[in-house]
Order: C-alpha cells, then sequence, then structure tokens
C-alpha cells in the first residue's frame, strides 16, 4: 500500500485532530480518490510516528463526519459520495466563487472612528469613565458568590421578563427614596443602549421625528436613527437650551419624541433650571409628546442634592426614565434600567424578548442583594468623595494654568465626572495633538448634530478615571500644545 503524503498543521489540536484534517485535505486534493483503502493504523502510525491509538482517533473523527467508511476486515476506506461540508470543515474548495459574494447591508449607523480605544490610552480624560480599580470587587465578591452556592432556579429559567425581583425591588425603594420617583414600572436592561434601542423600536415610525439637543449623545442618536428616525437639533445656549426654539420645533414640526440630559447635560456638563424642567413637561404633555430622560450619572454630586428628576413629577405618565450602573460600577456589568409608566411596560419588555431576555440574572440578583445589605450606598458614598477629591484637583491644576497666561475657561461643575473646557481655539487641533501624546479627549465636534455648521472650540475632560498625579501629567501633555 502506497504511502500517503499528509501536511500536518502544527498549530491544531489534539494530534488526532491535526491528522484527519491532513487525510481530508488529501481527500480534497484527490491525493485520495473515493473507495481508495487507507493504510492500517499500525503502517500509518509508523510512518507518522505517533501512537497506534491515535491514528484509529484520527479514522473514527473521519467517519463521524461522513468521510471514511470501516469496512469489516479490511479496514478503513473513502467513501464513495463525499458529505456536503459545514463551515467547520470546510477547506475552502469553492474558494472562488465565495469570494464573488457580496454581503448586502442595511443603512450602518454612524459610528465615530478615533482610533485606539479610550482605555489604551496613557492618560484617558474619556468624561464617563469610572474608575474602576476604585470600585469594592472584594466588597461585591460575597454577594455574587451568595447567588451561585444558593441559586434561585426559578430566576435562572425563562419568564419575568421585565428583570429579577430582588433586583427590581430594590431600585423601586431606591428610587423612591433618593429620586422621588414613584408609580413607575422597573424593566432591567442591558445597560442605557440598549434601554435607548427598545424605545425607538417601540415609540418611534419611520420617519418620525426625535427632538434632541444640538449637542448631545451620539449613540442615543444612533439607536433612533436605526428606527427610522429623523433628528431635530433644539438649540443650546450657555444656561442649557433654547426654549423658544423648543416649543417652536414642537408646535410646528410634529416632534415625535423628546431626548433630554437634563442633569450634567452630556457633553456640557450644564444643569436645566427646575423652572426650564416645567416648562419643558407641560409643552410636552400640550402636544402629547413622550420625553426620554437620561440620568447617566445622577449620583455623583458635590456642593449640593441635584435636582430632581423630571420622572419625579410626572403625573401624566409621560417621561421615561433611564439610567445606569456603568458608572457606579463599572462599564462591562452591562446592567441598567427604565422606570416607565405602566401603560407603556409590557410592549417594552414585549419587544426586548425579541433582542433577549433578559440581562444577566445573577448580575441582578448580587446587585439587589448588594443594595439591599446597605454595601451598595457606602460605595456610593466613597465614590462621590473620591471624585469630588479629583474634580477639585483638576479646577486646581486648570486655574493654575489660567494664572499662569493660558486663555482658557471653564465652568465648576456641581456634580458629574468632567469638565468642558473652552480652549479658545480649534479644538480638532488639540486632540489630535493630544492623542499624539497618549492622551485622549475628545473634542467639542464629536458632539455636535450637525459638526460642519457650528463652532469646535471645546473639550471634555473626564477626571473621575484617573489619580490626580496621572491629571496633572496628563494636563501637562495636553497644554504642552501652546507651547510648540
Amino acid at each position: 500500500m502506497r504511502t500517503l503524503s499528509l501536511t500536518l498543521d502544527a498549530q491544531l489540536k489534539p494530534q488526532f485532530l491535526r491528522i484527519a484534517r491532513a487525510i481530508r485535505s488529501a481527500i480534497h486534493t484527490g491525493q485520495l480518490k473515493a473507495k481508495e483503502p487507507l493504510p492500517s493504523a499500525r503502517q500509518l502510525a509508523g510512518q507518522l510516528q505517533v501512537n497506534r491509538h491515535t491514528i484509529m482517533a484520527a479514522y473514527q473523527e473521519l467517519v463521524a463526519q461522513g468521510w471514511l467508511e470501516s469496512v469489516e476486515r479490511k479496514g478503513y476506506r473513502v467513501v464513495d459520495h463525499f458529505p456536503i461540508e459545514s463551515s467547520r470543515h470546510a477547506q475552502a474548495p469553492v474558494a472562488v466563487s465565495r469570494a464573488k459574494f457580496q454581503w448586502q447591508l442595511a443603512p450602518q449607523p454612524a459610528i465615530a472612528k478615533t482610533g485606539k480605544a479610550a482605555h489604551e490610552y496613557q492618560y484617558n480624560f474619556a468624561g464617563g469613565h469610572p474608575d474602576i480599580a476604585a470600585f469594592p470587587f472584594h466588597e461585591f465578591k460575597p454577594f455574587m458568590s451568595d447567588c451561585l452556592s444558593r441559586p434561585d432556579p426559578k430566576t435562572l429559567s425563562y419568564g419575568n421578563n421585565s428583570g429579577n425581583s430582588q433586583f427590581i425591588e430594590q431600585i423601586m425603594t431606591y428610587l423612591r427614596r433618593v429620586r422621588s420617583i414613584t408609580n413607575k414600572d422597573i424593566i432591567s436592561v442591558n445597560g442605557s443602549q440598549e434601554a435607548l434601542y427598545i424605545i425607538s423600536r417601540v415609540l418611534l415610525q419611520p420617519g418620525a421625528k426625535v427632538a434632541v439637543e444640538s449637542l448631545g449623545y451620539r449613540p442615543a442618536w444612533n439607536a433612533f436613527e436605526t428606527a427610522g428616525a429623523e433628528l431635530v437639533a433644539i438649540k443650546q445656549h450657555a444656561g442649557g437650551i433654547d426654549m423658544d426654539h423648543l416649543t417652536e420645533l414642537i408646535s410646528s414640526r410634529s416632534i415625535s419624541l423628546i431626548y433630554l440630559t437634563p442633569l450634567h447635560q452630556y457633553p456640557t456638563t450644564v444643569t436645566l433650571p427646575v423652572h426650564e424642567r416645567n416648562r419643558i413637561y407641560r409643552l410636552a404633555a400640550a402636544h402629547n409628546v413622550a420625553i426620554v430622560e437620561d440620568d447617566y450619572d445622577h449620583e455623583f454630586h458635590y456642593s449640593s442634592q441635584p435636582l430632581a428628576p423630571l420622572a419625579a413629577d410626572d403625573p401624566l405618565g409621560l417621561v421615561i426614565y433611564l439610567s445606569t450602573f456603568s458608572k457606579i460600577m463599572f462599564p462591562g456589568c452591562r446592567i441598567g434600567f427604565i422606570a416607565v409608566d405602566a401603560s407603556l411596560a409590557p410592549a417594552l419588555i414585549n419587544y426586548r424578548s425579541v433582542m433577549n431576555h433578559k440581562p444577566n440574572v445573577l448580575m441582578q440578583e448580587a446587585i439587589g442583594r448588594w443594595m439591599q445589605e446597605g454595601a451598595f450606598e457606602r460605595h456610593l458614598r466613597r465614590t462621590t468623595k473620591l471624585y469630588q477629591q479629583r474634580r477639585d484637583h483638576l479646577v486646581s491644576e486648570l486655574q493654575q494654568y489660567q494664572q499662569g497666561g493660558l486663555d482658557i475657561d471653564f465652568s465648576i461643575p456641581a456634580g458629574g465626572m468632567a469638565i468642558w473646557l473652552d480652549v479658545k481655539r480649534d479644538a480638532s487641533e488639540l486632540e489630535q495633538y493630544s492623542q499624539s501624546q497618549d492622551v485622549y479627549l475628545l473634542a467639542e465636534a464629536h458632539f455636535h448634530l450637525k459638526p460642519e455648521n457650528n463652532r469646535n472650540r471645546h473639550v471634555r475632560l473626564g477626571f473621575a478615571g484617573m489619580k490626580p498625579a496621572q491629571i496633572t501629567e496628563g494636563l501637562a501633555r495636553v497644554f504642552s500644545f501652546f507651547n510648540r
């Protein structure tokens, strides 16, 4: 019997699969013909210098795949008719025709390309990044371990698509006590982005108009646009929203939805005053327009208690309230929630079941127990104190640069995780230079709905994710731009 010439892939493990693939390749190339017998396991083992049992395992694998058959008292041979291969086993016999295949893609969202990821930079001024190292994993671990050691089979199964009951109960208690939000159903989600996507799909018909802040959160815009909505920019000024312009839009443009970040507006950090919040609510109510309130970092306030959310005074149930644990814990936890009127909750839950049944049940359960034991709020107090110290350090550093003659301007935010810095020149040049110095920050242009029609002289400086020494060194690298 002739000797087989087999090319073995040294990277493939275990060894019997390496041999099986080489034999299959020999069939593909025609070295082995249909019905041709193979060497005995002993012969091929001697040729390849492996154990006979390894060859037997390779032959049996190929029998299972349909390439070989076992003939009683004669050994193994190639089958008469080759199997139709799955992509898992294919060796690209149709490479030419596959090269001609083209995907027909639906319209894609405009995702900003900013080079490497923010966390890969040595100095990361991304505005929404918490300090993951500050999260008390050692304190949270027992709550997660308890969920694993004493699991509730009912919560681990299908059903209850609104979320884990322990988690929802704790969220309702917390919202009622801390944010004055009552009479809302709670739906757990995989972060605020999933919430925005679900809301868009449930509430927006193609062509619907969504009023958004002219400077705002692009991932939310992407969610609305993928639902076929048209975005309409609300003009802004130094104090927040241009109320006259919003009134004009809602009165004349058939607006279906208003999306707002009224506390620590993204990205400018401005807080919308109470009287303007009330005016927006009355305006929305008069024109039957829903409001999505994205309260992404409510917990972090430094000089006084934050204003109550719009959802706290919502007698008509028209405010959809979003919040997330990404800033409190870490982005990878992917847990957030929607607080919504009971009349809308079933539609949101039903649509979410098309995507997935519910977020990670164990994480929800662990967070619920964490909150119930009071450890959640202890962590908030520690983190708020830490972030206030970092805000104050950043403010002090910026003031020193001002005193040294650098023409910059900013307002000190009462809360949040970032400062909106006016650099009095083209911020995109500063962004590009900073990134060349291994410093991540974003210029104003990234946050405009229509960048070509607006100025670009601000950068957003996040302070939560870096230690004071890193903030100092990062700023030194950024502002070396002005000394060139």
